[in-house]
């Protein structure tokens, strides 16, 4: 029988990690852990955040580097989501509240699925898509 697998992380590349991580810690309550910066003092090399219960690994884009990631382009639609789990249904509208108050662009208000979550979907100002849900009740 193989090994299970570690846990699942996103790494977000930005166009202003800087900023990103000022937005997710208003927008999303995130917690700086780690943070290197570039040598050229502008831009972040490789940061960690937690949120909630999870971690969110993000850097600024290196397009001289020539492989990885780019950032994605902010109004164009995203290619993945970041899905954040909440514990109750009131914080998904909180949290969408305050999301769009920090920058974000509502996709999705919040609403009751029929799958039982309360859920609504942003973009935040550096193209990454969020999902916010949690259980109806």
């Amino acid at each position: 029988m193989a090994e299970a697998p570690g846990l699942a992380i996103p790494y977000l590349t930005v166009g202003s990690a800087l900023d990103a991580i000022a937005f997710y810690r208003e927008a999303f309550g995130a917690q700086e852990t780690f943070k290197m910066m570039a040598e050229d003092g502008r831009r972040v090399l490789y940061a960690r955040l937690v949120i909630g219960t999870g971690i969110v690994m993000l850097s600024d884009d290196f397009p001289e580097f020539g492989s990885g990631a780019i950032a994605p382009v902010p109004g164009a639609r995203a290619c993945v989501s970041i899905a954040l789990t909440l514990a109750r249904a009131a914080n998904v509208d909180a949290t969408f509240a305050r999301a769009l108050a920090a920058g974000a662009v509502g996709e999705m208000m919040p609403a009751d699925m029929f799958w039982g979550d309360r859920f609504a979907a942003l973009s935040d100002p550096f193209g990454h898509r969020w999902m916010l849900s949690a259980p109806q009740g």
